[in-house]
């Protein structure tokens, strides 16, 4: 089994080579608008500090945005792109913070590249830590396949948005720590604060990121629900509080922004009510996030199947948050490449590890006696 896990560990290295040569040709002017929005709020920051959070479009003193408009064409007598009109009147840029202040880290003109280098990485990272949890065969076949899957998707499609590289560095992330608490019980109040931390952390990235949450509150408040115990409340106090600290940039950026911190900049467009529609089912059916659903369900009922103890914990935590996500995302009226993706691969990283971390033939009792401490 060494030798696999020595084999898978070198795909994913060799995987991670390649990506980082084929992003180091990528350019940063590629007729996207919400590359230049991206881009737009990183100059933001760099130019002002924390008062980059103020994206009002009148902030344009360089003609930043002017000439990034004009490099692909955009005709100068429309408003500019990704900058709905706000309650108060001006021009905001619809996106949350985080992935501008990320892309804002790296010098003007060479920030998309270090970007998703450094996501890959970490993903690189938590691959080759699944294979070497891994103790079974199966265990070593899961991670190993999967690890090599995660690292070609940082091409394809996470290359379709700025904001999908470090989404999928979190989400595997709490993956880990997901699995690492609900399996083990080690230092749970640290690790339900990381992960309350993360998920909050997620939402600057991508708004829509706001339901990655939606299975661990349902996971905290039924467990609470269910014993009425001081450890209950206080693991859900604690998550709370972290997810609050990690949304917080979104908030303070909404309440600059759009007049308050529980108002959306996006334009209606974009909050349109839920919609099932025949068109936009079959356009999931033909992409690859469909396969992404097939192996995200699939992975959550082996683990609820085969699982116990901890285990089981993880893979209702897991059916609970696909669910409401899903729901969401198929009944949303637009469809893109990557919408999915998120909440599928926090899925299966989150099966991934709780396969990876059961010790071939433990025993029973032993493991629900940990998922009861838990």
């Amino acid at each position: 089994m060494k030798t696999l896990k020595f084999g898978f560990g070198l795909i994913c290295l060799l995987i991670l080579a390649s990506n980082i040569l084929t992003m180091s040709s990528w350019t940063e002017t590629r007729g996207v608008y919400d590359d230049i929005c991206y881009l737009r709020q990183a100059h933001l920051f760099q130019l002002y500090g924390i008062g980059g959070l103020d994206t009002d479009v009148s902030r344009d003193e360089d003609h930043f945005l002017q000439r990034k408009l004009k490099e692909i064409g955009f005709p100068e007598e429309k408003a500019p792109p990704c900058h709905p009109p706000a309650k108060s009147g001006k021009g905001v840029l619809q996106y949350p913070p985080g992935t501008g202040f990320l892309l804002s880290l790296f010098p003007e003109g060479h920030q998309v590249v270090p970007l998703y280098a450094a996501a890959s990485l970490i993903i690189c990272g938590f691959a080759l830590l699944g294979i070497y949890f891994a103790r079974s065969l199966p265990a070593i076949l899961g991670a190993g396949v999967f690890g090599a899957l995660a690292m070609y998707m940082m091409i394809n499609p996470a290359k379709a948005s700025y904001s999908i590289a470090p989404t999928m560095a979190i989400c595997a992330a709490v993956g880990y720590l997901t699995a690492l608490w609900l399996t083990t019980g080690k230092r749970e109040v640290w690790l339900v604060f990381l992960i309350g931390l993360l998920l909050g952390l997620s939402v600057n990235f991508r708004l829509p990121n706001l339901l990655l949450v939606a299975g661990y509150v349902l996971y905290l408040g039924t467990t609470f629900l269910r014993s009425r115990t001081i450890a209950t409340f206080r693991r859900g106090l604690v998550f709370c509080l972290a997810y609050v600290v990690g949304i917080a940039p979104t908030l303070i950026a909404n309440a600059i922004n759009a007049g308050s911190p529980f108002t959306t900049t996006y334009s209606s467009e974009d909050a349109l009510p839920p919609e099932f529609n025949l068109e936009i089912l079959g356009q999931y059916l033909h992409d690859l996030q469909f396969g992404l659903i097939l192996l995200a369900i699939g992975s959550t009922a082996w683990l609820l199947r085969a699982g116990y103890g901890g285990a089981r914990h993880v893979a209702f935590l897991v059916a609970s948050n696909l669910l409401i996500n899903l729901i969401f995302f198929l009944s949303h009226p637009i469809f893109t490449p990557y919408y999915v993706v998120p909440i599928t691969m926090l899925a299966v990283w989150s099966v991934c590890f709780t396969g990876a971390m059961q010790p071939p033939g433990s025993n029973r009792e032993g493991q629900l006696g940990r998922a009861v401490r838990a």
